[in-house]
């Protein structure tokens, strides 16, 4: 097997590849308008006729797929704008509301599609014209938290036509609009337990041209105020509106009247000499820096040190060998190293002790010194352990009557002197007579 690849086999990888990177869609143009919320599904759909099927036919569907978005020339999208999809088998969301400030700026989003089985991927542009217009923003906006919704669900069209519905039956405005819609893991809420089906919640802001209805206002009355403050859930005459597919805690709904709202104007002060100015270029001081000795920062830093430390070796050698308290210390030290030497060279050259049995007994009864049992020549090696007493002195031999008849053995007792004076009461009770 050669590892070098033929022409015909380089020209078909390169065409695969050429084929594989040019699989793009056309530009996608949509004009959403500043201050409404703008909604942009990719289909999974729309992106399978870019990959091979599977062998089987039918199972085409199965491919997962996933999205990743992002502003043309940078690695992340626009700040207003979001992407969601929950699982590689879901159609991925682009949402977010434009603002004035992005009015006539043509935004062009990079949408690329990726096979997980197959490895390969697809991808087209998103061109994002936001158009101004002069009903928007609108001039009272109400912001309403669902607890039993995510963020993709209230993104489809039907729920959220549902929501706004239900909005404009308790509202009656004449022009009703979806602002924003914020997941609330982007407000700082927690993941939620997966139990019991519950939902991570989702804000919704909706816009309308005229004031709040009095079912609206009922939130800011003292007595449901008093409910939130002890974590109690508000009164509200309205609710049943909702009630039967939103769940919405009305204590955390936001009524805001643009047009009552006081702008606020951060004043600068004057920047002084230190703060360069806002444009131009910084030109830095033309004149030269001056030399510095650095003579003074040595003999801080290593003479006066050293200094230091050869004063107290001379105080210190002087206290030893000078003053008579350090003679003794070393004269003291000296004498200790002199007796450990002579007892080390004295155990080295001691003779190995006598045995027991080779010393003269002391008798503490008579007070007589009693040879030793054996003599200094005596061969220890074959010495028994057990030591008999046939052949001791001052013994006597008794009969013993045996436990099983009248017949007697004789038993051997020592027999003892106190003063000279033999003591048979030991050998009347050793008889027991």
């Amino acid at each position: 097997m050669t590892c070098t690849m033929s022409a015909a086999a380089v020209a078909v990888w390169l065409g695969t590849v050429v084929t594989i990177l040019s699989r793009s869609h056309a530009d996608r143009n949509v004009y959403p308008s500043a201050g409404v919320l703008f909604v942009h599904v990719l289909e999974r759909e729309y992106f399978k006729g870019e990959f091979p099927p599977y062998p089987k036919s039918g199972d085409a569907g199965n491919d997962p797929i996933t999205f990743n978005t992002n502003l043309m020339g940078y690695p992340d999208r626009p700040g207003w704008l979001r992407y969601i999809q929950r699982t590689p088998h879901s159609d991925g969301v682009l949402y977010g509301s434009p603002t004035a400030e992005h009015v006539g700026k043509a935004t062009v989003i990079e949408i690329t599609a990726y096979n997980r089985r197959t490895f390969e991927t697809a991808r087209h542009n998103l061109v994002i014209n936001i158009m101004a217009t002069e009903e928007f923003p609108l001039p009272y906006q109400a912001e309403f938290y669902i607890k039993n919704m995510n963020v993709e669900e209230m993104l489809a069209s039907e729920v959220l036509g549902d929501f706004l519905g239900a909005v404009k039956n308790i509202w009656q405005p004449e022009r009703l609009n979806a602002i924003n819609i914020t997941s609330a893991l982007d407000r700082g809420g927690r993941v939620p337990l997966p139990i019991n089906n519950l939902k991570e919640g989702v804000y919704v802001m909706v816009g309308a041209d005229v004031p709040f209805s009095s079912c609206l206002r009922e939130v800011e009355s003292p007595h449901n105020q008093l409910r939130c403050s002890q974590e109690m859930e508000p009164v509200i005459s309205c609710d049943k509106k909702f009630r039967a597919q939103f769940h919405i805690d009305w204590c955390k709904i936001s009524l805001v009247d643009i047009n009552r709202v006081v702008p606020v104007y951060i004043t600068r002060p004057d920047p002084g000499t230190g703060i360069l100015p806002e444009f131009g270029e910084y030109d830095p001081p033309s004149e030269s820096l001056k030399t510095r000795d650095y003579f003074s920062d040595f003999l801080i830093t290593l003479a006066v040190p050293s200094a230091v430390a050869l004063v107290l070796f001379f105080i210190l050698g002087y206290s030893m060998c000078c003053r008579r308290e350090g003679v003794i210390q070393l004269v003291h030290h000296s004498s200790i190293q002199k007796s450990s030497k002579e007892l080390r060279s004295m155990s080295k050259n001691r003779e190995i002790s006598w045995p027991l049995s080779t010393l003269p007994v002391f008798n503490p009864v008579s007070g007589e010194v009693v040879p030793p049992i054996h003599p200094d020549n005596y061969e220890t090696t074959s010495m028994p352990l057990m030591q008999t007493q046939t052949n001791l002195q001052n013994q006597i031999t008794i009969p013993q009557q045996r436990p099983s008849g009248d017949s007697y053995v004789m038993s051997t007792f020592r027999r003892l002197e106190v003063n000279g004076i033999p003591e048979e009461r030991k050998v009347a009770e050793a008889l027991n007579l």
